[in-house]
């Protein structure tokens, strides 16, 4: 085979039948390409041009050469251009609980896709994998779409299914720094009783309040009855905004509130927690963990849940 050079020189002047057109898209001189096509001549040891006065045309060689090398070389630039563009990201499907997507896994979303940029998280949150009743709901749809994973919040008891506990939170007031700050101070945990407090009805078994804040109640040594009003909401997500909105006192999962308490938007009045008897678990088919995008992600998200192990 000739230099590429040499036959890619013949393509364009081969096109433009101009030895002066040829050097100019080349950024050449019209000399270096006559003398580049005299030496593709003289290896092949064929005319590929015919001279004329003032101007050149291909040869009956040069003709019948023409196209190939045209194809030849569409052909390695189609080459150069898919290796240099960038492969389509694997897709993988995860479904969570709202406030454990929005308020832990987003924030922490970009440390994975620096470490694996080839894998596309599309993520949705339902109220289906929050499932303190065991129902799972989740995994219905899981059934349906075998190469996905959901986050499932419950008693982590399900049979069939390849699950990682990730997380098990504990519970403890939190409230916007303005109501701590009102006419009726948090100084001990019998205050809470003479604020609002707001009910994340999941918690509660679809309103059976037999864990939530009557739970915390217990643990502070206070009267369950004791408490103030109430208001109810069905999810995490907006039991959090209201308490970041000032309405009132929320019992929130410490990890889910974390970064609103490092930065100052929710503060925790009193220490005193107590542990959900519900946890975090990842929950796939167990064939789907031989997927590369199912291990990084595992791998990944058992890490984050555990930093300190």
């Amino acid at each position: 085979m000739p230099p590429l050079a040499l036959l890619r020189t013949f393509e364009v002047a081969a096109r433009h039948l101009s030895f002066k057109q040829a050097a100019a898209e080349l950024h050449v001189t019209p000399a270096a390409v006559s003398q580049q096509i005299r030496s593709l001549e003289t290896e092949l040891g064929v005319l590929l041009f015919e001279r004329l006065t003032r101007a050149v045309r291909l040869s009956a060689r040069g003709e019948a050469m023409l196209p190939k090398v045209r194809d030849g070389l569409a052909q390695l630039a189609d080459a150069v251009e898919l290796a240099c563009t960038p492969a389509a990201a694997e897709l993988l499907n995860v479904t969570a609980p709202p406030s454990w997507a929005s308020h832990w896994l987003l924030p922490r979303l970009p440390d994975f896709y620096a470490r694996h940029p080839g894998i596309e998280v599309r993520l949705a949150s339902s109220s289906e994998t929050v499932d303190p009743a065991g129902g799972s709901a989740a995994l219905a749809a899981l059934a349906r779409a075998p190469g996905e994973l959901a986050v499932v919040f419950g008693t982590g008891r399900h049979p069939g299914w390849r699950v990682d506990a990730l997380l098990t939170p504990d519970y403890l007031p939190v409230c916007a720094p303005g109501l701590a700050s009102s006419e009726r101070p948090l100084d001990v945990p019998a205050d809470v009783c003479r604020h609002l407090l707001i009910h994340d009805d999941t918690l509660s078994h679809a309103g059976n309040d037999a864990w939530g804040w009557q739970r915390w109640l217990q643990a502070a040594g206070l009267d369950r009855q004791a408490r103030g009003p109430g208001r109810h909401f069905s999810n995490a997500v907006l039991a959090i905004e209201a308490a970041l909105a000032g309405q009132g006192i929320a019992l929130a999962a410490r990890p889910i509130v974390a970064g609103h308490l490092a930065c100052g938007a929710l503060l925790a009045p009193f220490p005193l927690a107590i542990p959900s008897p519900y946890t975090y678990c990842l929950v796939g088919r167990r064939q789907a963990a031989e997927r590369p995008a199912v291990a990084a992600f595992r791998q990944w998200l058992i890490e984050a849940s555990h930093p300190d192990t």
